[in-house]
């Protein structure tokens, strides 16, 4: 179980990582990302980044592609935002796939008609 101040640097690291992004001017970024969550280790080396967007998991895996090629830039906003963190850790871009698997799970259960069977898709 992570603690108070595991979760605290994890939200932290989220909200500045948003706000960052936002701010870019890279025109493969989508203006439409989101950072869902932010996993950084208890040693602050690494921080896991999961990015979401609303265009589904391949144009998150290219923002992913973008944003690592941008590391340096975004770890240097860091440290001038987050005065109170020694180390900035190396950051880790994923692509998240929860719009993806909601965006399934949602057309299942349209697809159920009233006697709870699934509609011939055919």
């Amino acid at each position: 179980m992570p603690s108070h101040r595991a979760e605290r640097l994890n939200s932290d690291f989220r909200r500045e990582l948003a706000m960052i992004i936002t701010r870019m001017k890279d025109p493969r970024i989508s203006p439409l990302l989101e950072v869902v969550r932010v996993k950084v280790t208890s040693d602050l080396s690494y921080a896991k980044v999961y990015i979401a967007s609303v265009g589904g998991g391949e144009e998150a895996a290219e923002a992913c592609k973008v944003l690592q090629g941008a590391e340096g830039f975004l770890k240097t906003e860091l440290a001038h935002t987050m005065k109170n963190i020694r180390k900035i850790p190396s950051l880790q871009f994923v692509p998240d796939d929860s719009v993806d698997y909601y965006n399934r799970i949602d057309s299942i259960l349209k697809g159920l008609n009233a006697d709870g069977n699934p509609e011939d898709q055919s």
